[in-house]
């Protein structure tokens, strides 16, 4: 086992190139955007919808995360989401975000972690913790034992490093707090989000070695192409176009060309879609699935920021180059 603080120089021999992994399944989970209604509320055919179409094309759905508006929804809205999702898959994996919304210097609540899990651990879901003000604002020690306890309390769950640029209770940890991660057991796996190739390729090199089963999930929107490193995803931009990245991921495992003209295509939209600011991605998302025919309306939660109208003859341009808009 790591002694926590004493993680690596593993830094000072990094070499990005050791790291490319040729012909491997690339595990896939695509965040679900959570649709809009003209009438303001949630459209619950057309989530449904996307969410099959997810699981159809091989990725794993993600819901109540970033992408599903998660930290603004209700706590009947967050349920209903789990439920439907559970309804529509029928046994099949998804993973749900656990998100606890607290404010600067609250206390670490443990007991509501543990409710947002038991719910997703009862609608057959695989947790991924949200952080929070309580918990990143802990020391280091103290916040790895803070994940210990949570998973005292579970089966399984993924962590989360989330860029302050998309969320304020978001944080990155220093290499030796992912160490401590690497040994509790119950964490099978970690999405990392800074946005940053360098601190993921750290991730890698250190898992690798230590403990090779621990899944690094690329949250990097716009370095799609992490996985030819060795790092799975769970992006939202994959929640433009499951279908296309499902077949991005087969041409790597099979070591095919065509690989690498899709992955531009679709980081060219990543790149597009998760200019500043970042989270309005989620409207660029509804823009582009309705030009996809996927959605009848490109509305987003009444709070998210929104894109300007003049983007959408854009994203149909991008989409016309991926082949999927008319």
């Amino acid at each position: 086992m790591t002694e926590f603080g004493k993680a690596t120089a593993v830094s000072t021999s990094l070499s990005p190139l050791s790291l490319l992994r040729p012909l491997r399944t690339i595990r896939g989970i695509s965040a679900i955007l959570l649709p809009f209604a003209e009438s303001g509320e949630v459209d619950w055919p057309a989530f449904d919808a996307h969410v099959r179409r997810t699981a159809e094309a091989g990725l794993t759905p993600a819901v109540n995360m970033d992408t599903g508006f998660v930290n603004l929804l209700d706590d009947a809205t967050y349920r209903e989401v789990l439920r439907r999702t559970q309804s529509v898959l029928g046994g099949r994996a998804f993973v749900a975000g656990a998100f606890v919304g607290d404010q600067s210097g609250a206390k670490f609540d443990l007991a509501a972690y543990q409710r947002r899990i038991d719910l997703i651990q009862s609608a057959g879901g695989l947790p991924i913790l949200f952080q929070s003000f309580g918990l990143v604002e802990l020391p280091p020690a103290e916040l790895i034992e803070a994940y210990r306890a949570i998973g005292r309390g579970c089966d399984q769950f993924l962590a989360f490093e989330l860029t302050p640029m998309l969320a304020k209770f978001g944080a990155i940890y220093d290499l030796d707090t992912f160490a401590g991660l690497l040994d509790i057991p119950q964490c099978i796996g970690e999405k990392h989000s800074s946005f940053h190739r360098e601190p993921e390729w750290q991730r890698l090199l250190l898992r690798d070695e230590r403990r090779p089963d621990f899944v690094v999930y690329t949250g990097n929107d716009f370095a799609i192409d992490m996985v030819m490193y060795g790092s799975d995803y769970l992006l939202g931009l994959s929640t433009f176009a499951p279908d296309l990245f499902a077949k991005r991921d087969a041409y790597w495992a099979a070591g095919d060309p065509r690989f690498c003209e899709l992955n531009d295509q679709l980081q060219y939209l990543g790149m597009f879609a998760f200019r500043s600011p970042s989270p309005a991605y989620k409207h660029s998302a509804a823009q582009f699935l309705k030009l996809r025919g996927w959605l009848t309306c490109d509305r987003t939660h009444p709070r998210s920021p929104e894109r300007p109208a003049s983007d959408v003859e854009v994203l149909r341009e991008l989409g016309q180059r991926l082949g999927v808009v008319p």
